[in-house]
């Protein structure tokens, strides 16, 4: 707070993030490198094993490291008097959970067992779904939202887009039923444009590419209605400066995204980002008051300069620089 300013939003408090609680208690373990991020093992070696550990009715808040986390955020919210604290002990999607169950022999399945392929997806999203109801629970909130749910599944971007109305919409829709009534989201990263069009098939609200070096916001906006976020990532910042930034956002707006958005990390706690953190707001502020007030997007791209139109489409599409692709 002291060093952002009110306009940068702190972490509330949580356990430490672990993506993969749901395949913790189905029976895979957690590996935790010294410096680096959580994994996992693969326990499935077979479709039929996977089979077998989905269809388990299993007790989420007994098995794995799943009372570890509970009493870890029992005594995290003591020590902060009381304060809510989150459950960062979470689930991904259909796709990225066959994954982390099978390892690589998930790309030959749908060749080799098709049909199995489906039951095992069909049964490991049903228990995706277990899993966010006993979260759910933990949290005071409705089985099924009616505010809305998100998903992240990562994984799906790596089935190409011929095989998604057969391997991945289903079992999307099957989990945006299990969880909610209402608008939908999906996180996902590295698609490519021909996998756009399929986001409407499952009725997306909002889509959040993240770093997703195959894609810009004109692709986007061409390829399919529905709202989406642009990141600036934390790593972009060391080569641009607050002038470039100003342009990013404008440029971004300009090429149809419904958002722009940035995630600070450790890297960027210091004074030079804080102030490339500010300059970002300060421009979505600017082009959020000009969209309110009646100026075109058309109008709102005139306000990027020369040089950073040049430099943003140059950076596109091996994103060096974060580009846009937007046109000269």
């Amino acid at each position: 707070r002291e060093m952002f300013g009110p306009d940068v939003g702190p972490s509330p408090l949580h356990t430490p993030p672990v993506s993969y609680g749901h395949i913790n208690g189905l029976g895979a373990g957690l590996v935790f490198p010294d410096g680096g991020e959580v994994s996992h093992t693969h326990v499935a070696d077979s479709l039929q094993e996977g089979v077998r550990l989905v269809q388990r009715k299993v007790d989420f808040g007994t098995a794995g490291m799943a009372p570890f986390y509970l009493d870890y955020r029992r005594r995290l919210s003591a020590a902060f008097g009381g304060q809510p604290c989150a459950l960062s002990y979470k689930e991904e999607g259909p796709i990225t959970t066959a994954y982390t169950l099978r390892g690589d022999a998930v790309f030959s399945d749908p060749y080799d067992e098709p049909g199995l392929f489906k039951e095992f997806l069909r049964l490991g999203t049903d228990s995706i779904v277990d899993f966010c109801r006993f979260t759910s629970r933990l949290n005071g909130e409705p089985a099924i939202d009616p505010a809305g749910g998100g998903l992240c599944d990562d994984l799906a971007a790596m089935f190409g887009p011929d095989l998604w109305p057969e391997f991945v919409v289903p079992y999307w829709e099957q989990y945006y039923r299990g969880i909610t009534t209402g608008p939908r989201s999906v996180h996902v990263e590295d698609l490519r444009p021909d996998h756009l069009p399929l986001l409407e098939a499952v009725s997306m609200a909002r889509y959040d590419p993240g770093i997703s070096a195959h894609l810009s916001p004109p692709m986007i906006r061409d390829r399919c209605r529905v709202i989406f976020g642009w990141r600036l990532g934390s790593f972009h910042y060391p080569t641009l400066s607050e002038a470039d930034i100003r342009d990013w956002v404008f440029q971004a707006a300009a090429d149809g995204a419904g958002r722009v958005f940035t995630t600070v990390e450790g890297v960027m706690c210091n004074p030079p980002t804080v102030r490339k953190v500010q300059a970002f707001v300060r421009a979505a502020k600017e082009v959020e008051q000009m969209l309110k007030s009646g100026v075109s997007r058309t109008d709102v791209g005139r306000q990027v300069s020369e040089a950073g139109r040049r430099r943003f489409w140059s950076g596109w599409p091996d994103q060096k620089l974060p580009g846009t692709g937007a046109a000269k």
